[in-house]
């Protein structure tokens, strides 16, 4: 008898410890996430993927915390001038250095094997649609809401129906008007260093590809590489800038291309001006182009 009942408890001791593994195993997957771009070739992802505007982690206990993933400036409220025109925004933070390969394979699972220079290094060949699926995949993955909403990825790494929801809580790209504002750390000059020289802040001019991040000196708000190495999405529509003053702009509605700035490492020293811009189609990667995020409350 006692026998039997040892070999019972024995079973269901197992049993439990069975569960609770599967458990464990199911809870540590990344939450939320939406595929992307392995290395930004815009066709490795999956087309008719449905959405769902709702946002957060699956599970908020399980979230993580941004700042363990990714170092973070704040940036406060503050006014630029353009023109005739003045331009405010609401305070945000902005990642300290280009999103990272590293960091874009602990989020995204992966960067193309052909691609992957180091966990240091910035990520490229990435499209603006890739840069927006990371966006959303890391907003869920600590708990946030998603800012872009869209109905499904088509066969060419689209986002269909695609719209960007400012007023939440969420990781995003800058608006071009929070990029300048960050590279230009207060200062009103050309290059963000003045008359110092280019080398000392910007890797520019190269043959050879990108160099690990924060390699060196950083703008006044301690950001690294925000001319040079690779080139930035930001999330606007390439358009001529507003000749009105206007809270938080973020660009038209739509457009044929976004903006592209900070200059990359294949550039001359005149894309690296902090009030230089560029433009591509979304779906455009290419080695010279990456970006790096912010995190805003909602504007």
């Amino acid at each position: 008898m006692k026998k039997s009942l040892f070999l019972f408890v024995l079973v269901l001791g197992l049993s439990l410890v069975a569960c609770t593994a599967t458990g464990d195993s199911a809870d540590m997957s990344p939450a939320g996430s939406n595929g992307g771009g392995n290395g930004g070739n815009s066709g490795n992802h999956e087309s008719g993927n449905n959405v769902s505007s709702s946002s957060s982690a699956e599970n908020p206990q399980e979230a993580e915390a941004l700042l363990d993933l990714v170092e973070m400036k704040k940036i406060p409220a503050m006014s630029f001038t353009r023109g005739t025109a003045e331009f405010s925004v609401d305070a945000y933070s902005i990642s300290v250095t280009e999103v990272t390969q590293g960091l874009y394979r602990q989020v995204m699972g992966a960067v193309a094997k052909d691609d992957f220079l180091g966990d240091n290094y910035p990520v490229f060949n990435v499209s603006w649609y890739d840069a927006a699926l990371f966006c959303n995949a890391l907003s869920k993955k600590v708990g946030y809401d998603t800012a872009y909403v869209y109905e499904s990825v088509n066969s060419g790494g689209e986002l269909v129906n695609l719209s960007i929801n400012y007023s939440v809580e969420s990781v995003r790209l800058p608006t071009e008007l929070e990029w300048e504002i960050a590279a230009r750390a207060g200062t009103s000059t050309t290059y963000y260093w003045d008359t110092d020289d280019a080398y000392k802040y910007a890797y520019y001019a190269q043959r050879k590809g990108p160099v690990a991040v924060a390699g060196l000196a950083p703008n006044e708000a301690g950001l690294y590489d925000m001319a040079g190495n690779v080139a930035e999405w930001v999330n606007d529509w390439f358009y001529a800038y507003p000749t009105v003053s206007q809270d938080n702009y973020a660009g038209p509605e739509e457009g044929d291309y976004k903006v592209v700035r900070g200059g990359g490492w294949s550039d001359k020293a005149p894309a690296l001006a902090s009030g230089e811009r560029e433009k591509k189609a979304p779906k455009h990667h290419s080695a010279t182009i990456g970006f790096r995020i912010v995190y805003s409350i909602g504007i």
